[in-house]
């Protein structure tokens, strides 16, 4: 085949294709553009989704801030005086002094109620409901803060940082409450956790006394014989041992 030839077929072929697309085009002109529009309405969604959440944490942390404020405010009891230093993690941000520590958390339950359910999903609301559901347990209204943990777990996850927290919480809550089986149910199964931010050792103190106090001698035993054992260099191995010493007795 010529040169020339070979050149004709190629043209030939060129235009074939732009006659063939342009066809395409106009045949589907409709589907098309509704296409784009879609893309363009999808890039917009996504833009306006990312700004609300922007603004949702903004405001989510401003509410936090407000309730941490009450909550780290210092007590200072009727006549005392001036209460001098105090560690700077309870003076963050805090503002004002109440005379007990019963009036300064009734004064930030429902601030860290509010903030907790303004944007309940965000990181904000979620570590102010675990404020709010340890301060109802000081407060010794267990059945709320029992709620308000569970809540916290749901909605961080159960396997989250303040979704574990949440549990440890509520079984505290349970204990002190009460509702000892409960609390030793959570404790137990969460001893199998192997999350390098759970306090295993802390948390077979717990259960070893909760079993002291349900009256399961040989329960707390083991379990005090576990900390000994399995964590030598505990903070409450120590503990633990005159604790074993007091079962003896």
């Amino acid at each position: 085949m010529k040169r020339t030839e070979r050149h004709h077929l190629k043209e030939n072929e060129l235009v074939h294709s732009i006659t063939s697309a342009r066809e395409f085009m106009e045949t589907r002109k409709s589907q098309i553009t509704g296409a784009v529009i879609g893309l363009v309405v999808v890039g917009l969604a996504v833009v306006g989704y990312q700004l609300y959440r922007q603004t949702t944490e903004s405001r989510g942390q401003d509410l936090l801030a407000e309730a941490m404020a009450a909550l780290n405010a210092r007590v200072v009891p009727a006549g005392a005086g001036d209460a001098g230093d105090v560690p700077a993690s309870a003076s963050l941000g805090a503002t004002g002094a109440f005379a007990t520590e019963e009036a300064k958390l009734t004064a930030a339950v429902p601030k860290l109620k509010a903030a907790a359910d303004a944007y309940p999903d965000s990181k904000a609301g979620i570590t102010a409901r675990y404020h709010l559901a340890g301060a109802l347990s000081s407060l010794g209204k267990h059945q709320e803060a029992i709620q308000a943990f569970d809540d916290v777990a749901k909605r961080a996850g159960s396997n989250s940082l303040y979704g574990r927290m949440a549990r440890l919480g509520k079984a505290e809550t349970q204990a002190n409450a009460g509702q000892l089986d409960a609390a030793i149910a959570t404790w137990k199964d969460m001893t199998t956790t192997n999350a390098p931010d759970v306090p295993v050792d802390a948390i077979l103190m717990q259960l070893a006394k909760a079993y002291v106090q349900k009256g399961n001698t040989a329960e707390a035993r083991k379990t005090f014989n576990e900390i000994v054992d399995k964590h030598p260099d505990s903070p409450y191995s120590a503990e633990a041992r005159a604790e074993l010493e007091n079962i003896k007795g």
